[in-house]
């Protein structure tokens, strides 16, 4: 067998391959790699829900979720104030960015009481621009503490969201480079006699 230099199994080998074989101009496939990304590192770090957030309006919206299908504790599409997230918390540096037990944490455990499902270890970490901006967050949270916990799991969250920042600042680029849209207006034809 030949030597690759890398093992293919490897988890950042095959996020990088599903993140980085997508093209720049196919937002459909884009769209389409995240999840199974998701899927991927919910898989590997053996936890119940993976999201990606982003940071718009003051609030943070859930734009990719990879949960069990039995337990789809939230959605694309969902969103809630920014101010109340923990996404945010972690961001500010309130909350740390890996948590091995919410319920036993002084600064998460009201916020659990809070939820209505059970979060056990959680993980976030920012996606950050290359601009500086911060995008939103990547986490991953488990119903029940993960036994045992890993802080290297920590490592795997902040490669994904480095790759998906990537991903997001070659998409903008790209979109900045499209002409704009022709503005379409309706406007009465004249009636002209004989018609």
């Amino acid at each position: 067998m030949r030597d690759l230099g890398y093992n293919p199994d490897d988890l950042s080998v095959q996020i990088s391959e599903m993140l980085v074989a997508t093209t720049d101009t196919a937002d459909s496939e884009i769209d389409q790699a995240v999840p199974e990304v998701l899927k991927l590192v919910r898989d590997k770090l053996k936890m119940d829900v993976v999201f990606v957030s982003e940071f718009a309006n003051g609030r943070r919206v859930f734009r990719f979720v990879d949960t069990p299908p039995d337990q789809p504790v939230i959605a694309p599409g969902g969103s809630d104030p920014l101010q109340d997230a923990w996404c945010q918390r972690v961001v500010d540096g309130r909350l740390p960015q890996y948590i091995p037990d919410a319920q036993t944490l002084p600064a998460s455990a009201p916020l659990v009481k809070a939820l209505p499902f059970p979060i056990g270890t959680h993980l976030s970490v920012p996606i950050v621009l290359q601009s500086g901006e911060v995008y939103g967050t990547l986490c991953a949270f488990s119903f029940k503490p993960k036994e045992p916990a890993e802080a290297d799991d920590l490592k795997v969250l902040r490669y994904t969201a480095q790759l998906a920042a990537k991903k997001i600042d070659e998409h903008r680029a790209l979109a900045r480079q499209r002409p704009p849209e022709p503005e379409l207006s309706l406007v009465p034809i004249e009636k002209k006699k004989g018609w």
